[in-house]
C-alpha cells in the first residue's frame, strides 16, 4: 500500500505560480513512478505530468508543456509540481498518483491522493 498526501493548492491570479507537493509513504513507495492528474468541474480526469521512479524521465501534457515542471526529492519521498504562468483553464482538483508501469492514462495509476484544489482567477 502507498499513501499519498497532496498540499499546496489555492487561489491565484492568472499569470501567477503555485507549487504542489505530494508526500508518499508506505512500502516501496520510492520505487513507484509518479504522476500528476487533474479534474475540472464537469470534465473527465486528465493527465498533467509524469516522472519516473528515478527522476530521470518526465512527460507532460501539451497543455502544460513549458509552464509546469515535475520533480521529485527521493530523500523526502516527495514529488513536486511547479506551475507557472497559470491560466483560468488550469482550474481543477489536482491529484498525485503512483504506478508501477510507464503510463499517461489515469486508469494506469494504482494509488491516489485526496486531491488539492487549484483555482486560477482571470
Amino acid at each position: 500500500q502507498v499513501q499519498l498526501v497532496e498540499s499546496g493548492g489555492g487561489l491565484v491570479q492568472a499569470g501567477g505560480s503555485l507549487r504542489l507537493s505530494c508526500e508518499a509513504s508506505g512500502r516501496s513507495s520510492s520505487s513507484y513512478h509518479m504522476g500528476w492528474l487533474r479534474q475540472a468541474a464537469g470534465k473527465e480526469r486528465e493527465f498533467v505530468a509524469f516522472i519516473s521512479w528515478s527522476g530521470g524521465s518526465a512527460a507532460y501534457a501539451d497543455s502544460v508543456k513549458g509552464r509546469f515542471t515535475v520533480s521529485r526529492d527521493s530523500a523526502r519521498n516527495t514529488v513536486y509540481l511547479q506551475m507557472n504562468s497559470l491560466k483560468p483553464e488550469d482550474t481543477a482538483v489536482y491529484y498525485c498518483a503512483a504506478t508501477r508501469i510507464l503510463t499517461l492514462r489515469p486508469t494506469g495509476f494504482d494509488y491516489w491522493g485526496q486531491g488539492t484544489q487549484v483555482t486560477v482567477s482571470s
